[in-house]
């Protein structure tokens, strides 16, 4: 296996025809700072232009698939700051799903630990989810007084259907992998001693097949089933901003870095 191309945040292996894109912030849980998205979207841009691979996997380093948005750093962003700056910021995670989700070639998210918030947005961006036996994925941004953004919605919708996507966005809680697999969220659960293994398997599978073929078929169905979202999920970034100008949004921030419970008011 050789080291195409490493970054403290983020690392790209290929073996033979199939890349690997890891997540790399172990120690805080790959929790997803501005850095490491846009490090993500370089080089999942690097890979989609790349002929010579067939299939792509998302890995993460440590014991976490990651824990989403680094609140740390979303907590320390000067609140007053300008409209326009706020929207410019906002709109981050969206191009990194958008340049997850529009790689040419087939794409395996292999899920450990946890992954919540855009951590399991970035899972769902992908084509395909195997987890292992202990993985718990949900959506914890309403805890933290805000709405599920970067155009992530759909994206849950046309995987569980309208009813358990409420569940998974409105409730913040984390589901087991195998209750997700019964969902759709996830194809494949294994012990997390065989998940490299299986999303190998996964990748090989369709690395293997015709490529021109699988990347047309795959744009084709990603086109269809997004289509509307293209036109009405340009609000999420708008919503997001509105929520996090609300002293609910501070609280609940505050609250998660001192590790206390929060006490939400409605302003």
């Amino acid at each position: 296996m050789s080291v195409i191309e490493k970054s403290s945040l983020v690392s790209l292996q290929v073996d033979s025809n199939v890349a690997t894109i890891s997540l790399n912030r172990p120690k805080v849980r790959n929790a997803l700072n501005r850095q490491l998205m846009l490090d993500m979207i370089a080089v999942a841009e690097a890979v989609s232009d790349r002929e010579d691979i067939r299939a792509v996997i998302f890995a993460a380093e440590g014991t976490d698939f990651s824990v989403g948005a680094d609140l740390k750093e979303v907590s320390s962003m000067e609140p007053t700051g300008s409209l326009l700056r706020a929207r410019r910021d906002a709109e981050l995670g969206r191009k990194m799903l958008t340049a997850i989700r529009s790689i040419h070639q087939p794409t395996i998210c292999a899920l450990k630990g946890v992954a919540t918030g855009g951590g399991a947005c970035i899972a769902a961006a992908c084509d395909f989810r195997v987890a292992s036996q202990t993985a718990r994925i949900g959506l914890g941004e309403v805890k933290m007084g805000m709405n599920l953004m970067w155009n992530a919605v759909p994206l849950f919708v046309e995987l569980v259907g309208l009813s358990r996507a409420k569940r998974l966005i409105m409730s913040g809680d984390l589901y087991g992998s195998e209750t997700l697999e019964a969902w759709g969220l996830v194809d494949e659960v294994c012990s997390e001693s065989d998940l490299s293994t299986v999303a190998e398997k996964w990748a090989r599978k369709y690395g293997d097949l015709p490529p021109i073929a699988i990347q047309m078929i795959k744009r084709s169905v990603n086109q269809y089933a997004l289509a509307l979202s293209e036109a009405v999920m340009h609000m999420d970034e708008d919503q997001w901003i509105l929520a996090a100008r609300s002293d609910d949004f501070k609280e609940c921030v505050t609250a998660f870095v001192e590790k206390r419970p929060a006490k939400p008011t409605g302003f």
